[in-house]
């Protein structure tokens, strides 16, 4: 058997000594952008929809889809419990806001097409944008297999 050393770059998933082969493997589940499920936990003012998740795809650890913020919105205050957050922004310049214990003060972090994001767990959040005529998209990914939303009063919890 390959080590992980021996590996190539073409076949990085070669089972080895440290990692027994899985007995049963499902294959690539596609999921085709018009068949995103909106029926996932929402935050007002916010459009979230699953791409993966255990309902699309049987997932088991992670949750995925697209965030979508019109023109001139803000999405209410919300937390996503323990999961971690990651966030790949694809159109518009949505800003997110949170409350720093620290400093007291809100934190205000304004990002472009391109831009990645992580938001850990439990962190009181935000997504504005402040655009008049553009919508903002972002693709999200999560540590939990379902989007996890704890809609708030406040930053502040």
């Amino acid at each position: 058997m390959a080590t992980h050393a021996q590996r190539d770059a073409f076949h990085p998933d070669l089972p080895s000594q440290e990692e027994p082969a899985v007995e049963n493997r499902l294959g690539i589940r596609h999921v085709p952008a018009g068949s995103l499920d909106g029926s996932t936990a929402q935050t007002a003012g916010m459009r979230r929809l699953a791409a993966i998740s255990s309902a699309t795809t049987g997932s088991q650890r992670l949750w995925m889809g697209q965030t979508h913020v019109e023109p001139s919105t803000s999405s209410g205050d919300h937390h996503h419990g323990e999961a971690e957050t990651a966030i790949y922004v694809v159109s518009g310049r949505p800003e997110f806001v949170y409350y720093d214990n620290a400093s007291g003060q809100e934190v205000r972090v304004v990002t472009g097409p391109g831009d990645y994001l992580f938001i850990p767990p439990y962190l009181p959040h935000r997504e504005e944008n402040n655009q008049a005529a553009e919508e903002a998209v972002v693709v999200i990914a999560r540590s939990t297999q379902e989007a996890i939303v704890v809609n708030l009063p406040s930053l502040r919890g």
